[in-house]
């Protein structure tokens, strides 16, 4: 035993010594009854196939566990995820499309829409309303079985899964139009499962509510084609500037194809790519039989063009400034509505080419970089409004909500304070040194002219006197005669208003110099006409307004005498307009900041400001320079072809540069200063005529 012990625990091989053709090692058995001695053979085997089988079963059971584990997880799971989307959705019995944000059509004094404002940007169009191809475009690139699912296309998710798997990244998209709506009426852009998850359910929820007509035509409506367009009719509005029922096959598969990414494919900005994505979309159209070849190849031949926009966009300063007044007018916009203006678009190019023209040609010389424009007539109908050099650039208004100092546009205040206390253009007073408490102002050329007339100086912008007029008659009386004209801005009532150092807008200056173009009536200056909802119901329609005379008939003409001066022989004697009379009142701010003119017809008040938005200096511009050039190459086209008339109380022929008109005095009067806005200085005694005579041609 103890031999046998020893052998066993040297691990000693045992042998079956049943006689048999092969021997070989054999494990121990596991059978602790057996003894150590007992041969192998008459120990009981089992069989190979029983013993797989056996393994074959269970594996079997390991997976039908594990699967049932799985499923039922998966039922939790969805049973949660229905609950959590529940929760974050409204009930569904309560569930409403939003409602439409209204659209805002400004046309012009023809009727012709100028801008389009509003949320959405559009007027709804009906699917019936269309041409076939039109929604036909966005069904073969964007959803193919549109009409064969149910909201959700499983067909479409696995092949976009199969296409982004293979391409190893996003390259396509398996939400269907319905999704897309859902999306865009109900949830945000956010990319996340929980988003998808609540888009789902929208989707299941629109398709059982509405018909696939309703669906398609509530998509075409509110889906985003970029540059703020919302909607197929603004989209066409804003590319091809036509209506969304006039789209040809080209400009329908662009459209398609924009709404992919908008702001990447958007024609006016990637033209070469909303071409090759319209082609694909021609591609889907013509294999889906939605368009013949011979369509598909005359589209591909001509491909749509975005029409660009001409000019600087100025319009947009016009519709943004309707936008600041329209709540006043009619209230909150709830419907469509059409905004019907006094803006003339022939007026309103003319303006806009005048300042950019100008601008573009001596800005820089000169050391300005911006302006305005205001035209109106003489009733205050606003005709043209340019509120900066490119709207696309800089969207502030500048003829409207900036405030800069007037200079010596602002003089016209003063003088007509003294006029109607009693003095008259021929009133003679001292242009000469003054000291207001350390205070001393100079004109432009540091120079004097002794005694001159009220029409003299005011013609040739003797800052002097303006000041002694201003300290005569008080700073709160010419404080109010501003206001009563129609500025509205804060005056400060000291003795350097006469100078114009308290800040105006550009409107206010223009409406505040109407009165002396239509014979001394307050205005009220206006751009909006009538407003009427989109099924032609008026909702406002302004009526003229009789808000009295505020400057009597006398005054008037005298100050239309005045400043018919400026531009004969003033500091405005640049300005050309043959065959009109005119009258009007140039500026200059303190360091060159502000350059202003303000003149007017019988027909129209325009005026015009140049500067820097920052209020940096500019290269000594001044009021008499680009300022006047800009308004003679704007009222020039203004009036051609309109019935020449008479200031107010002015009974005198056209308008000729440096000229009296013939029969107003009996000889030609000599040209002004050679500096614009300068001050010529005089011998004790003399008049500023003799100055000139002197100056010019020698003593006699």
């Amino acid at each position: 035993m103890g031999g046998r012990r020893k052998a066993s625990t040297r691990r000693e091989p045992v042998f079956d010594v049943t006689p048999t053709s092969e021997t070989r090692p054999a494990p121990p058995d596991r059978d602790s009854s057996a003894g150590e001695d007992t041969p192998r053979r008459s120990r009981p085997r089992r069989k190979r196939g029983r013993r797989g089988g056996g393994a074959w079963r269970t594996g079997i059971g390991r997976i039908a566990y594990w699967g049932l584990v799985v499923v039922l997880w998966g039922v939790i799971g969805t049973i949660g995820t229905a609950v959590w989307v529940g929760a974050h959705l409204p009930p569904i019995q309560s569930l409403e499309i939003p409602k439409r944000p209204p659209s805002i059509q400004i046309v012009d004094l023809g009727g012709k829409p100028l801008a389009t404002r509003g949320d959405m940007g559009g007027a709804a169009i009906a699917l019936k309303d269309l041409p076939r191809y039109v929604p036909q475009a966005f069904i073969a690139i964007e959803d193919r079985r549109f009409y064969s699912h149910h909201g959700i296309d499983p067909i479409g998710v696995g092949r976009a899964l199969l296409a982004n798997v293979m391409r190893r990244g996003v390259s396509q998209g398996g939400s269907t139009i319905t999704q897309q709506l859902a999306k865009n009426l109900f949830l945000t852009q956010e990319r996340t499962l929980a988003r998808k998850v609540q888009e789902v359910a929208l989707a299941l929820w629109l398709e059982r509510k509405f018909s696939k007509t309703e669906i398609l035509e509530l998509y075409l409506n509110r889906v985003y084609f970029g540059a703020g367009a919302y909607g197929i009719e603004a989209a066409a509005q804003r590319y091809f500037t036509k209506p969304a029922q006039k789209l040809n096959v080209a400009e329908a598969a662009v459209l398609a194809g924009i709404v992919r990414s908008p702001s990447r494919l958007a024609p006016s900005r990637n033209p070469d790519g909303a071409e090759r994505r319209s082609q694909t979309v021609l591609a889907a159209m013509a294999d889906m039989k939605f368009v013949t070849d011979d369509m598909a190849k005359v589209a591909l031949m001509q491909p749509a063009q975005a029409v660009k926009n001409a000019g600087a966009g100025s319009v947009n300063y016009v519709a943004d400034w309707i936008m600041d007044v329209l709540n006043d007018l009619v209230g909150r916009v709830e419907q469509d509505i059409v905004v019907e203006t006094s803006i003339d678009p022939a007026l309103q190019a003319a303006a806009e080419k005048a300042l950019v023209d100008e601008l573009n040609r001596n800005g820089d010389k000169a050391g300005v970089h911006q302006g305005a424009v205001v035209s109106m007539s003489p009733d205050g109908a606003v005709r043209a409004l340019v509120g900066g050099r490119n709207y696309a650039e800089s969207q502030f208004n500048r003829a409207v909500a900036a405030k800069r100092q007037p200079g010596s546009a602002f003089k016209p205040f003063v003088y007509l304070t003294a006029i109607e206390r009693g003095l008259t253009p021929e009133t003679v007073r001292e242009d000469g040194a003054i000291n207001v408490k350390g205070w001393q102002p100079e004109n432009y050329s540091r120079e004097y002219f002794g005694p001159v007339t009220l029409k003299q100086a005011l013609a040739y912008s003797l800052n002097t006197v303006a000041v002694r007029l201003t300290l005569e008659f008080g700073p709160p009386a010419v404080v109010r005669t501003a206001h009563r004209l129609g500025i509205a801005s804060k005056l400060e009532p000291n003795a350097s208003i006469a100078l114009g150092t308290s800040e105006v807008s550009v409107i206010e200056m223009v409406s505040a110099f109407a009165p002396f173009a239509n014979g001394g009536f307050a205005i009220a200056p206006h751009v909006v006409e009538r407003v009427r909802g989109a099924d032609g119901k008026m909702l406002y329609a302004r009526t003229p307004e009789n808000l009295g005379r505020i400057v009597e008939p006398r005054y008037v003409s005298m100050m239309n005498t005045m400043m018919q001066e400026t531009l004969l022989a003033g500091t405005a004697r640049k300005a050309e307009l043959a065959g009109w009379p005119a009258a009007g009142k140039t500026g200059t701010s303190q360091d060159f900041r502000d350059a202003w003119f303000i003149g007017y017809t019988a027909h129209l008040v325009t005026g015009v400001w140049l500067g820097n938005d920052d209020s940096s200096p500019t290269r000594k511009t001044t009021g008499g320079g680009l300022p006047v050039d800009v308004w003679s190459k704007f009222m020039r086209p203004a009036h051609q072809g309109i019935p020449v008339a008479a200031l107010p109380g002015v009974s005198s022929g056209p308008l000729t540069a440096g000229l009296w008109p013939s029969g107003n005095s009996p000889a030609p009067r000599p040209a002004a200063p050679a500096r614009p806005e300068a001050a010529a200085p005089t011998s004790a005694g003399g008049s500023m005529d003799n100055w000139l005579i002197d100056r010019l041609f020698g003593r006699r």
